[in-house]
């Protein structure tokens, strides 16, 4: 459970009920027919906007935003360093049982393409070609959120236009006045809420989940080509972290079982 996204939303809804209680009664800010307005009129807008099979993705992407991926670059390095001094002492063709062993199809697959002698370039296009392709659903992903994001403000103003017209035609009823007002103003509430506590955050996240998920999977490009190459393990592991960012790079053990790289270093001299 990636706890950032769950804290975030309730931090943000409970300082909005707290402050509203400091102001008055809650019920006050109540209203389901605005709420039918913002979140039907996004949702139905959604189902125009995009197939079926599409918006139904919605809910596994939810649960992505919510969970928290396992996308360490350093443990990768350390399996792909491993791949490479197994290769180098007993050949390409050791690497595909091993490769069996890691939970990670997009590895497995770049794997058996180089037991099978696939030539270098070929095997570098078809990953990457896997590679924007799974970028672009995670792009359609993040848009079905920013839409939802964009939509949910535009409806709480269409219902407040609905609210104003329902009190201009009840001038003379002072009941259907302050309603009409209620629902005018609590549907924007509950628009811009929605778009800047919900959907835009999470459109935000999955961009981040996916950024770190395409820099998962190029160091395994880099690392099967390098593999393949038959690179020294020890030019694999320092090309693979060039992709670390230089704190990472310095917490990051010894492949080989050594201590922290920082610590090598000032040893060796």
């Amino acid at each position: 459970m990636d706890l950032a996204t769950l804290l975030g939303i309730i931090i943000g809804t409970a300082l909005l009920i707290i402050s509203i209680i400091m102001e008055g009664d809650i019920m006050l800010f109540w209203s389901f027919s605005s709420v039918l307005i913002v979140f039907g009129g996004t949702f139905a807008s959604i189902m125009i906007n995009f197939s079926m099979s599409q918006v139904l993705s919605v809910f596994p992407l939810l649960k992505v935003a919510f969970s928290k991926r396992a996308n360490d670059s350093i443990a990768m390095i350390r399996t792909l360093v491993d791949f490479a001094e197994t290769s180098r002492r007993e050949g390409l063709l050791a690497l595909e049982e091993k490769a069996l062993s890691v939970d990670e199809p997009f590895l497995q697959k770049g794997i058996q393409l180089v037991v099978d002698g696939t030539d270098a370039e070929l095997v570098r296009n078809i990953l990457e070609i896997e590679l924007i392709f799974l970028e672009e659903r995670h792009k359609l992903g993040q848009k079905i959120f920013e839409q939802m994001g964009a939509l949910a403000p535009a409806y709480g103003m269409i219902g407040t236009l609905i609210g104003l017209i329902a009190m201009l035609g009840a001038l003379d009823n002072p009941d259907q006045i302050g309603m009409g007002m209620a629902v005018a103003l609590i549907t924007t509430l509950y628009g811009s809420v929605a778009s800047n506590l919900i959907f835009l955050p999470l459109a935000g996240k999955l961009g981040i989940k996916s950024d770190e998920e395409i820099l998962l999977k190029q160091v395994m490009i880099e690392g099967i080509l390098s593999i393949q190459a038959g690179e020294n393990p020890r030019i694999v592991e320092e090309k693979l972290k060039s992709f670390l960012s230089p704190a990472e790079r310095v917490a990051s053990p010894d492949s080989r079982g050594g201590e922290v790289a920082s610590e090598r270093v000032t040893a060796d001299a």
